[in-house]
């Protein structure tokens, strides 16, 4: 085949679907970091206002440098997402814009708008604003994350349960009618406080993470000892909140997409009670329609899915006869593998994270450092567990969508721009590629550094509890 031949051959739809796909996972690493140590860092400075206690400032100026360099990269590689609403997804965008522009356009002018007013004061203001005013503007900068989260929750749980609109006939696109619903979306109550508690074990994973590597090294005992502990309470605290909060997005998941539901147990037959049981581990086809051996809890499926283990869970043959009755003829199921184990892989993730929090609470217990190297090790390692699984997380959320772009009024294929072709989105594709690849070292050579380097001292305070010069560790 000629190369001109080769190009023609290229599929626009599968290419923007990698592309964004791509970006948006990348996009990913950064964000729960954000959410979640936004928080933690408020959390050490509180301790530092309410006590005087130099360490808990060192702290502070820390891991508060980890979280601006993590801030900054993700706010530009947040941007070339929108773009490709209008580039590669014209059609999408036409159609839904009236209603998925509403919350992105609140996330801009008004959540990120507080956010990065707020980032500044605090910046800048360490000697020129007093201590409590200056700890007002870190919960300012962490309240501005989690509204910029609610907004872009709100957008995507319309993609999920559309609602609050109708359908212009006329001209082809949906109009927004109810914003409030938009942004009481029951999709979206269970998602945010999901995707919350879960950048808190994010956040948490990565300061126990670099604790751990300077007390393997026995470098900061006093400051490190404490940012330790504080990072095992919070993937621990965040890991039972999340699990929590994962069962009422199970719940809110079955009413909104029964289908997704199935594809994450590959359940082809409508069961019940015993025979809705949940498998922990299966060997089969990779449609999963063809199961070979398993390992499974009896009514677990059930119960996850109705609160009730004698409930039944609707299977994708039904579902599948159901939507082909109501939205015309079509394979309206996933890719079943790509669900299945992606759904065991989130949970397994962070049950792994939880366990090992809990462990290392117990071995840390009363102050104790002196552990075997290997025990370190560990710690260094899981670092980025709770990351992975909240990426297969929303790999499982976004895939077990498909063929739909939103849930039930437009199918993936529908949402391209006519106007692209293969080409245009290959060279893109690649040209997004490299960048983000050059972005990613500098990411994590900026990060690692700045977590090597270790807390710098304390600068000298005045008689009002302000630096004495300017801070400059920023």
């Amino acid at each position: 085949m000629h190369a001109a031949d080769l190009v023609q051959e290229l599929d626009p739809l599968a290419l923007s679907r990698w592309q964004f796909g791509l970006t948006t996972v990348y996009h990913f690493l950064f964000v729960p970091i954000t959410l979640g140590m936004v928080w933690l860092v408020a959390g050490f400075q509180t301790a530092w206002v309410r006590t005087g206690n130099v360490e808990w400032l060192r702290l502070t100026h820390f891991f508060g440098k980890l979280f601006l360099i993590n801030f900054a990269i993700g706010v530009a590689t947040g941007i070339v997402q929108e773009f490709q609403f209008g580039l590669n997804w014209s059609d999408y965008s036409r159609f839904v814009g009236d209603v998925f522009g509403a919350p992105l356009a609140f996330e801009g002018l008004i959540a990120f708008s507080f956010e990065a007013t707020f980032i500044g004061l605090w910046i800048f203001g360490w000697d020129k604003l007093s201590p409590k005013v200056h700890l007002l503007t870190i919960y300012m900068v962490a309240l501005g994350t989690m509204a910029s989260a609610y907004f872009i929750l709100a957008a995507n749980a319309f993609m999920q349960n559309p609602v609050g609109f109708v359908v212009n006939e006329a001209r082809q696109r949906a109009e927004l009618t109810d914003i409030g619903a938009v942004l009481t979306n029951p999709v979206l109550l269970a998602s945010f406080p999901h995707t919350m508690f879960s950048a808190v074990m994010v956040a948490g994973a990565v300061m126990v993470g670099v604790s751990a590597w300077h007390l393997k090294r026995a470098q900061h005992i006093d400051s490190m000892r404490r940012s330790l502990r504080v990072g095992l309470l919070a993937v621990l605290g965040g890991g039972m909140l999340t699990f929590v909060t994962g069962d009422m997005v199970s719940l809110a998941m079955v009413a909104a997409q029964p289908m997704k539901m199935a594809a994450a147990e590959a359940l082809y037959a409508t069961s019940s009670g015993y025979d809705a049981s949940f498998s922990l581990f299966s060997l089969g086809t990779p449609d999963g329609e063809h199961e070979i051996f398993s390992v499974r809890v009896p009514y677990l499926l059930a119960l996850l899915s109705t609160h009730d283990p004698l409930g039944t869970v609707e299977g994708i043959d039904d579902l599948q006869a159901e939507y082909s009755a109501l939205y015309g003829p079509g394979d309206y199921t996933p890719i079943i593998w790509v669900t299945y184990w992606s759904f065991r892989w989130m949970m397994g993730l962070g049950f792994l994270s939880f366990g090992i929090a809990l462990v290392g609470l117990w071995l840390t217990r009363k102050g104790r450092i002196d552990l075997p190297r290997w025990v370190w090790t560990i710690a260094i390692w899981s670092l980025p567990l709770p990351l992975l699984g909240m990426t297969v997380g929303w790999i499982f959320t976004e895939m077990g969508r498909q063929p739909w772009l939103v849930f039930s009024q437009m199918r993936t294929e529908d949402g391209v721009s006519p106007g692209v072709t293969g080409a245009d989105v290959l060279m893109s594709l690649i040209a997004f590629t490299a960048i983000y690849g050059i972005l990613l070292v500098i990411e994590f050579r900026l990060m690692q550094r700045a977590a090597q380097k270790g807390p710098a001292e304390a600068p000298e305070l005045d008689d009002a509890g302000k630096p004495a010069k300017p801070v400059t560790v920023y």
